[in-house]
């Protein structure tokens, strides 16, 4: 567990907030106290789902961050009696703004449900009359989001799924130009190259504020910062992830800012009905966000950094006595993930492993260890990295005593590849079965030179690149829709080609994996 700061007593103590209720609701209930913390170690086990060391961070595909003890406590508090939800918004709202200095806050079921709760609030107004009509925004007076070039990624489908239709930018002139009585809001992913652009926080705040259009920062993976950096900067309004840095529920996220604005999204959250009423924050995540707040600003961040830069140097230390393996520490830029990171590399050809090979193999091993696969300049050279952030004490250890196994012991190599059989340069007509539904709308249409593919991968709506290889008669293509469009899409089609038709498995990413059958010509 990461140390903190016991800050005893005052008005940010945790102490009135629990007020020893675990204590006596365990007791009213027949039980104690001890025996409520009790949980079963091997729960995920139990049901044939292997738990890991997470050395890779605060990603929501593996469950993002580890609540903190107080957490669990304030849940498991919360979840003991009845309360009213309207009544506890308020008074979470406000004790939010008394901890964070903002006007008001609210507690969401997650950043994503935050944008969405505010994309609403500033189209609606907490109106009813339009509330229950979105995303529906026929007759709307605000109609439109404007996001900036730098700004467009995958998240901001929080935002469009209101109905809003986006606007993209990418100077102040044309900011200015995209500003009119349509507009809702202006939208904003937190980072540096924001930082860096035509177009940082207090240029676009400038712009938006003497015109009445409001400013929404994206701050989902970023540290807490009091008095809050974003709205500092001219921003109306922020929202964060719970289960990342602040180490909430994972089910859960902030909204700060305007209070006028904030109240709205109330009204857009559940239990209140329409576009938001699935997007249901408990009275349990509501409490435990609380008290994630109230634990940040009495944790100790230095010494957990400290801390996270000492096991580190324990990874460092072991792997470095290896031959040809070099360690960097990469200290993190911006206030997002900021935690820093160790970048192991090697000479491939000389220890006869990959660093795709060592994270994948961590990964399947009985003792699983998330870790990334990381490249070099040095073409010959391969890796992996290792992120502290969610790591408990002790298992520094256990990666490096893994990574020394397999470096100095490393699996077999893949088979490499074999010359290319077949030609599958021509166009193709694709039928992919997804779960539950299939498409006919895919074509390919690929040249080949030797056993490299390139070519053009045309999908339902959008046409992008597409390369790949052959060996023997496996046949493998790859498509990507980079988030700059604000989706982001990964296609590897991998399938044997036979004649005039091949066919195999679709790996879709974070979409899971389909099947694929192509006609040559068709």
């Amino acid at each position: 567990m990461l140390q903190r700061s016991a800050v005893a007593g005052g008005v940010l103590s945790l102490g009135p907030l629990l007020g020893g209720a675990t204590e006596a609701l365990a007791q009213s209930t027949g039980g104690t106290a001890a025996a409520a913390g009790k949980t079963d170690k091997d729960i995920y086990g139990r049901i044939g789902v292997r738990p890991m060391i997470n050395g890779r961070g605060t990603y929501t595909v593996i469950s993002g961050s580890l609540m903190l003890p107080e957490v669990r406590e304030a849940i498991d508090a919360a979840a003991r009696q009845f309360v009213q939800l309207d009544e506890l918004a308020e008074a979470v709202g406000k004790r939010l703004a008394k901890i964070t200095k903002a006007e008001h806050g609210l507690v969401a079921s997650g950043c994503h449900a935050a944008l969405t709760h505010a994309t609403t609030a500033c189209v609606s107004g907490g109106n009813p009359d339009l509330h229950v009509r979105l995303p529906d925004l026929t007759g709307f007076e605000k109609t439109e989001v404007i996001i900036p070039a730098h700004s467009r990624n995958v998240y901001e489908n929080a935002v469009s799924a209101v109905g809003v239709k986006v606007v993209e930018v990418s100077t102040p002139d044309e900011l200015k130009a995209a500003i009119g009585p349509q507009t809702a809001l202006i939208y904003i992913m937190a980072g540096p190259r924001v930082d860096k652009s035509e177009l940082p926080t207090d240029v676009i705040a400038s712009i938006a504020g003497p015109k009445g259009v409001p400013v929404l920062v994206d701050a989902a993976a970023e540290i807490l910062t009091i008095p809050n950096v974003h709205l500092e900067r001219g921003a109306d309004l922020v929202a964060y992830s719970g289960g990342k840095a602040i180490r909430g529920p994972q089910s859960a996220g902030l909204l700060l800012g305007r209070e006028d604005l904030v109240r709205a999204a109330w009204v857009s959250s559940a239990p209140h009905h329409g576009i938001g009423r699935g997007y249901k924050v408990g009275k349990e995540e509501a409490m435990g966000m609380l008290a994630a707040v109230e634990m940040w600003v009495q944790r100790d961040h230095d010494a957990e950094f400290a801390r996270w830069e000492s096991w580190l140097k324990t990874i460092s230390r072991r792997v470095s006595a290896i031959g040809s393996v070099k360690t960097e520490v990469t200290q993190p830029e911006g206030l997002s993930n900021r935690t820093p990171s160790l970048t192991i590399t090697w000479n491939e050809k000389k220890l006869g492993v990959s660093g795709k090979t060592v994270a994948d193999t961590l990964y399947e091993a009985r003792q699983r260890i998330a870790i990334n696969a990381a490249g070099d300049d040095d073409p010959e050279r391969s890796g992996v990295s290792v992120t502290p952030y969610m790591l408990q004490p002790g298992e520094e250890k256990i990666i490096a005593d893994a990574l020394v196994r397999i470096l100095t012991d490393p699996p077999a190599p893949p088979a490499p590849p074999r010359p290319p059989s077949v030609d599958v340069s021509g166009k193709w007509t694709l039928e992919i079965q997804y779960l539950a539904g299939s498409s006919t709308a895919h074509r390919l249409e690929l040249a080949q030179d030797g056993a490299e593919i390139t070519g053009t991968h045309t999908g339902e709506y959008v046409s992008r690149k597409a390369t790949g290889s052959v060996s023997g008669k496996t046949v493998t293509v790859r498509s990507t829709l980079s988030e700059s469009s604000g989706d982001a899409l990964d296609f590897t089609f991998t399938g044997t080609l036979r004649g005039d038709s091949m066919g195999g498995e679709l790996n879709m990413g974070e979409y899971l994996k389909a099947t694929w059958q192509a006609r040559r010509g068709g």
